[in-house]
Parts: structure tokens; C-alpha cells; sequence
């Protein structure tokens, strides 16, 4: 078998195997792109790298570029927004890394790409417990409150300080005899929880969201 068809077989084999890596994390976290997207991404990556250097192309930087701007199409179709969350930015650039370790392994910098690879699952993983421990100290959260009208935003900022929690109002819309506030809210998810649960059993509030 020719040298050069061996070597480009194993690119593709490893650019195919970091895909796999990195897309059974985000499929055992069940993310909006999984096993197959990642594995393909990389894949595709590393063979239009391969394919420029067959072609000769004399800008080989350009087929880096368009890689990257074609990524960021397919990284916008899994970032999506309800109610006031965004959710799907991590999947996304996980995708734009993928792209980039699937070109490192097209070049032949097989090195760089695994290196690569452990940081980002470093990242997706080990660091999302550094995330979690921040949000449990300091967790701001947007709430729908509907008051009977008598119930003011004054009434409902010093609640939640009775839970730890400050409060802005952000929004407030009349309706008959009903008051609808929005708040952005701070303070520790643990007190979050506490003031959700209160929510459920007061007597003047109608509805609740966040």
C-alpha cells in the first residue's frame, strides 16, 4: 500500500476517533448534538485539509477559513433561546474546537490535536463543577411574579430579602385586579429554591415563572 495513501488513512482514523471522544461526552449528557455530529465534524475537518494539500491549493489558509465560517453556521443551528435562557453555546464552540482538532490532525499534527482533545474535555467536564460550585454561591435568575395589586414591589423585595435575596424590578404590567412583576433576582440557588417553594403556598400570588 502507498506510503502516502497509509498516512492519510491513519489522519483520518484518528480525526474520526477524537470526534468519537469528544461526541460521547456530549451524548452521554444527552446535548443537543451528539456521537455522530462530532464524529463527522472532525472527520470532514481533517479530510478538506487532506484534499487541499492533493489539490495543491496555493492558500491552504483559505480552507482553513472557510472550515471555521461553515462551522459557525452548523454551531448557530443548536444554540437556541426559551423564555430568558440561552441554551447550546457549549455544544456549539465544542464544535468549532472539534473543527479545529480534525484540521491539527490533517496536517499532521497529531500531537497538538490530542493535547487538544484533553483540553477540552477537561473543559466540558472538570470545569463545569467549578461553574456549578459559582452558581451555587451567586445564581441570578429572572422571575414572572402576579400579585394581587395590593401586593406592591416593595412588598415583594423585602420577601425576598427575608430568603437572602435581592431583587430589581425590571418589568411591571397591570391587569385588572392583578399586578404582573418581573425581577431580576441574586443570591444562592440554595435560597432560590427556598423562595420558589414559598411562592407555591402565598396567598396574593396568582402565578409564578422563571
Amino acid at each position: 500500500m502507498d506510503s502516502a495513501l497509509t498516512q492519510d488513512t491513519v489522519r483520518v482514523l484518528l480525526s474520526v476517533i477524537i470526534g468519537l471522544i469528544i461526541g460521547a461526552e456530549r451524548e452521554y449528557w444527552n446535548k443537543s448534538a451528539g456521537l455522530r455530529t462530532f464524529i463527522l465534524v472532525s472527520f470532514g475537518a481533517c479530510l478538506f485539509t487532506l484534499l487541499s494539500e492533493k489539490m495543491g491549493v496555493q492558500s491552504p489558509e483559505r480552507i482553513a477559513s472557510n472550515i471555521v465560517t461553515g462551522i459557525g453556521f452548523l454551531g448557530a443551528g443548536v444554540i437556541w433561546q426559551a423564555s430568558n435562557r440561552i441554551s447550546g453555546i457549549t455544544t456549539a464552540t465544542s464544535i468549532w474546537a472539534t473543527a479545529s482538532l480534525g484540521l491539527c490532525v490533517g496536517i499532521g499534527e497529531i500531537k497538538l490535536a490530542f493535547l487538544g482533545t484533553f483540553i477540552v474535555l477537561f473543559t466540558l467536564r472538570t470545569l463545569s463543577y467549578v461553574e456549578e460550585w459559582f452558581d451555587a454561591l451567586h445564581k441570578i435568575r429572572e422571575y414572572e411574579l402576579t400579585f394581587h395589586k395590593t401586593y406592591t414591589p416593595a412588598h415583594v423585595r423585602a420577601w425576598l430579602e427575608e430568603f437572602g435575596l435581592k431583587g430589581v424590578l425590571i418589568g411591571e404590567v397591570g391587569e385588572g385586579d392583578l399586578s404582573r412583576y418581573t425581577f431580576r433576582v441574586t443570591g444562592k440557588s440554595a435560597s432560590h429554591a427556598a423562595f420558589t417553594m414559598a411562592l407555591r403556598t402565598h396567598s396574593k400570588c396568582r402565578d409564578y415563572r422563571f
